[in-house]
C-alpha cells in the first residue's frame, strides 16, 4: 500500500470515528421512520389519484350509457315518422357512443386493478411502518437506557478517583503530622535533657534566673563561714604545747567533744 493510500484510509478512519462519536441512533431512527412515512403518504395519494381517475371514468361511463339509450330511441322515434336519414344519424351517434362505452369500461377495469394493488401496497406499508416504528421506539428506550447507566457509571468512576486521590491525600496528612508530632517529641527531649537549650526563653530571663542563682550560692557560703565561727567560739582554748610527743589515744581523746 502506497504512502498516499495509506494517508486516505488513515482519514476515512478518523472521519468514520468522528461521525460514530457525534451520531445519534435515536436521531437516525426518527429519521428513517419520517421517510416511511413519507413513502407512504406517497402511496396513499396515488391511491387516491387512481381511487378519482376511477370514479370519473365511472361518471362518463353513466353519461355515455345515458347517451346511448337516448340515441336509440331517437333513432326509433324517427323511423317511426318517416325521417329515416335522422334515424341513421342517431344510430351512428350511438355507434360512436357505444365504441367510447368499450374505452371507457377497460379504463374502469384497469384503474380498479391499479386502485386494488395500490390498496394492498399501501396496508402492507402501513404495517411495515407500524412494525418499524414499534421497534424504533424500542430500541431508543434501550439506548437511552443504556446511555443513563453509561453517564452514571462514568459518574461512579469519576467519583471513586476523586476518593482515592482524597483518601491519598489524607493518608498524607496523616503521615506528615505522625512526623511533626514524632519530631516535636525528640526536640521535647532533648530540651529536657538539657543538650539543646530553650529558645523561646528570653535573654534577660536567663540572666536574670543566673544572678538569683549566684546570689543563692553565696548566701549559703556566708551561712557556713558564719556556722563554723560559732563552733570556733564555742570550742575550748588549746593548752600549751609539750615537749611529749601525742600518742594516737591522746589525739582522739582531745577530737572527741
Amino acid at each position: 500500500m502506497g504512502l498516499s493510500r495509506r494517508i486516505a484510509a488513515l482519514f476515512r478512519t478518523k472521519v468514520d470515528k468522528a461521525l460514530d462519536s457525534a451520531e445519534d441512533p435515536r436521531e437516525m431512527l426518527d429519521y428513517s421512520y419520517s421517510q416511511q412515512l413519507e413513502l407512504l403518504n406517497k402511496v396513499r395519494r396515488g391511491l387516491a389519484d387512481v381511487a378519482t381517475s376511477r370514479k370519473r371514468v365511472e361518471l362518463q361511463l353513466t353519461e355515455v350509457q345515458d347517451s346511448a339509450t337516448k340515441l336509440e330511441a331517437q333513432a326509433q322515434q324517427a323511423l317511426s315518422a318517416g325521417r329515416e336519414e335522422i334515424a341513421r344519424t342517431a344510430l351512428t351517434r350511438r355507434a360512436a357512443a357505444l365504441s367510447q362505452l368499450s374505452d371507457l369500461q377497460n379504463q374502469r377495469t384497469s384503474l380498479q386493478a391499479e386502485e386494488e394493488r395500490l390498496t394492498l401496497a399501501s396496508q402492507r406499508l402501513q404495517a411495515k411502518v407500524e412494525a418499524f416504528r414499534t421497534r424504533k421506539e424500542m430500541v431508543k428506550a434501550s439506548y437511552t437506557a443504556a446511555e443513563a447507566r453509561t453517564r452514571i457509571s462514568e459518574s461512579v468512576t469519576g467519583i471513586s478517583e476523586e476518593m482515592g486521590d482524597i483518601g491519598l491525600a489524607i493518608q498524607r496528612a496523616q503521615d506528615k503530622t505522625a512526623q511533626l508530632e514524632a519530631r516535636a517529641g525528640a526536640l521535647d527531649e532533648l530540651l529536657a535533657s538539657g543538650v539543646l537549650e530553650d529558645a523561646t526563653q528570653l535573654a534577660g530571663h536567663d540572666e536574670l534566673q543566673t544572678q538569683l542563682a549566684e546570689i543563692s550560692t553565696q548566701g549559703d557560703i556566708d551561712e557556713q563561714l558564719a556556722q563554723m565561727k560559732r563552733q570556733l567560739e564555742a570550742a575550748p582554748a588549746p593548752s600549751a604545747p609539750s615537749d611529749k610527743p601525742v600518742t594516737d589515744e591522746q589525739a582522739g581523746g582531745r577530737d572527741s567533744p
